[in-house]
C-alpha cells in the first residue's frame, strides 16, 4: 500500500456513513443476534478459535450480516477477500481464486471469501466456486436477504452452515442509537447532540429491526438540526419523524417477505382472524403490492377455505376483484379490506378442495371410461339407436324437483367425493343431500 492508498482509505473511513463507521471490530461489540453469537454458541466459538467452515448469513437488511463478516475479517488469521455479487464478474472470481491458491501455496494460509448478496450469483457463478469450496481453497462466507434454500444451489448449501439473523429488538436499536450519539471516535459524540426518550423510542419502533435505517436517520438528524440556545443539537420525536419519512416496510415483491406476508394474510383469513388479515393487507398495500394480486388471493381463499359454508364469500371476493381494477388506489384498499374481513369472518370448509382432489385422483389412477348411457347426449342423429339418453329421468318432473338415479360411472357407484361439513350453509346442504339419499326410487 502506498501513501496515496493509505490516505484514500483514511478519508473513506472518515467520510463513510455512520452505519459503516460504527461497525464493531470485535464480537463483544456486536449488538443483537445472541442466538448465534452468544458466548456458548457455535459461531462465537468458531470465530474465536479461528476455525470457520463455509457459512451463509441469511436475514433482512440491517441485521448485521456484513458486520459479522467484518468482525471475522478482524479476528481471523486467514486472508480475507470480499466481492459483491451484484457487480462481480467471472474475471473478479478468477482473480480471487488465484489469490487464494497463492495464499495456500506460498504462505500456507487459508483464504476467506465474503460474497455479499450471494443470491445475485447465477447458477454458473455459484458452480464456479463449488470446487474451490470443496477442496478448501476458499472458505466461503455468503450473505443474502433471500431464502438460501431457494437462491443458493444445493451443492453449496450442503457444504455450508446456514445462520439466520433476526431483526434487531427495540432495545438493540436503542443501544446502537445511544452509542452513535455518544461515541466521539466513530460516532457523533463530537457534535454534542442529545436525543429525547420519545425520539429514541420512535426510531427504535419505526426502524423495524433495521439498524442501518435507524442510524441513517439519527445521522441525518444530527447533521441537519440547528443548535438550540444552549448549543445542543436536540433530536426530538418530530425531528426523527422528518428524518426517517415514510416507514420503509421490509417487503420485496419477489423475495421472502412477499411470500411470508401473503402467507400470513391467507392463513389469517383461513384462521378466522379478520384483525390479522386486515393488518397483513395493510402491510402489503403500504409496501406497494399489486392490488390485483391481493384480490386474486382473496378469491382463492374464498373458494378454498370458505367454500359452500358461505357461498357469498366467493361472490364478495370476485366483486371486490372487479371493483379494485375499476377504481384503483387509494379507495381500493377499502374494498380489499371489506372482502378480506368478510372471508376471514365467514364459516370455514375445505370440502371443495377435498372433493376435487379425490376426484382428480380417481381420474388419474382408475381406468374408468364409461358414462351411464341414460346421461349421454341424446340430441345428435342416431343417438337413440345407440341407446344414448334413454331412461333419463328429468328431475323437475318429480316432487321436490328430485328423483334418485345413477349419475356416477358403474365403477364408482357409492363413492363420495363431496362431503359437506356442519359449518354455515353447508349444514343445510348436508341436510338436503341426506334427504336426497332417502327419497325416490332407485333406477
Amino acid at each position: 500500500m502506498d501513501l496515496f492508498d493509505y490516505m484514500r482509505e483514511q478519508n473513506q473511513e472518515q467520510e463513510s456513513p455512520l452505519a459503516s463507521r460504527l461497525r464493531p471490530a470485535t464480537l463483544d461489540e456486536v449488538v443483537g443476534q445472541e442466538h448465534i453469537i452468544g458466548r456458548d454458541k457455535l459461531l462465537y466459538r468458531a470465530i474465536q478459535a479461528d476455525k470457520l467452515s463455509s457459512i451463509l448469513f441469511y436475514g433482512p437488511p440491517g441485521t448485521g450480516k456484513t458486520t459479522l463478516a467484518k468482525v471475522i475479517a478482524n479476528t481471523t488469521s486467514a486472508a480475507f477477500l470480499q466481492i459483491n455479487a451484484t457487480s462481480a464478474g467471472k474475471k473478479d472470481m478468477e482473480e480471487v481464486v488465484q489469490k487464494a491458491k497463492d495464499n495456500a501455496g506460498m504462505y500456507s494460509r487459508k483464504t476467506i471469501l465474503f460474497v455479499d448478496e450471494i443470491h445475485r450469483f447465477n447458477k454458473g457463478q455459484q458452480d464456479y466456486l463449488l470446487p474451490f469450496v470443496e477442496d478448501g481453497t476458499i472458505v466461503l462466507i455468503g450473505a443474502t436477504t433471500e431464502n438460501p434454500y431457494f437462491e443458493v444451489n444445493g451443492a453449496l448449501l450442503s457444504r455450508s452452515i446456514i445462520f439466520e439473523l433476526y431483526p434487531l429488538s427495540k432495545e438493540n436499536i436503542k443501544a446502537l442509537l445511544m452509542r452513535a450519539v455518544t461515541d466521539r471516535e466513530k460516532g457523533l459524540g463530537s457534535y454534542q447532540a442529545q436525543i429525547t426518550e420519545d425520539a429514541l423510542e420512535f426510531l427504535a419502533e419505526i426502524s423495524d429491526g433495521d439498524a442501518r435505517m435507524a442510524l441513517n436517520a439519527i445521522e441525518l438528524g444530527v447533521l441537519t438540526t440547528p443548535r438550540n440556545e444552549e448549543g445542543i443539537i436536540l433530536i426530538t420525536k418530530e425531528t426523527a419523524a422528518e428524518c426517517i419519512q415514510k416507514r420503509a416496510v421490509r417487503y420485496d415483491n419477489t423475495g421472502d417477505n412477499h411470500y411470508d406476508t401473503i402467507s400470513a394474510f391467507i392463513k389469517s383469513m383461513r384462521g378466522s382472524d379478520p384483525d390479522a388479515a386486515v393488518y397483513y393487507l395493510a402491510r402489503m398495500l403500504y409496501a406497494g403490492e399489486d392490488i390485483k394480486f391481493i384480490a386474486r388471493r382473496i378469491m382463492i381463499c374464498a373458494a378454498e377455505d370458505v367454500s359452500n359454508a358461505d357461498p357469498m364469500a366467493l361472490v364478495v371476493a370476485t366483486s371486490a376483484s372487479q371493483a379494485v381494477e375499476r377504481i384503483g388506489m387509494p379507495e381500493a384498499q377499502i374494498i380489499l379490506a371489506q372482502a378480506a374481513s368478510y372471508v376471514a369472518s365467514a364459516p370455514k370448509s375445505n370440502s371443495a378442495v377435498t372433493a376435487i382432489g379425490e376426484a382428480m385422483e380417481a381420474v388419474k389412477n382408475e381406468h374408468i371410461t364409461s358414462i351411464p348411457a341414460h346421461l349421454q347426449d341424446a340430441h345428435y342423429k342416431s343417438a337413440g339407436r345407440l341407446g344414448h339418453g334413454i331412461g333419463y329421468l328429468y328431475a323437475h318432473d318429480y316432487p321436490g324437483h328430485y328423483v334418485k338415479q345413477q349419475y356416477l360411472p358403474d365403477e364408482l357407484v357409492g363413492r363420495k367425493f363431496y362431503r359437506p361439513t356442519e359449518n354455515g350453509h353447508e349444514k343445510q346442504i348436508k341436510k338436503y343431500l341426506e334427504w336426497c339419499e332417502n327419497q325416490g326410487r332407485q333406477v
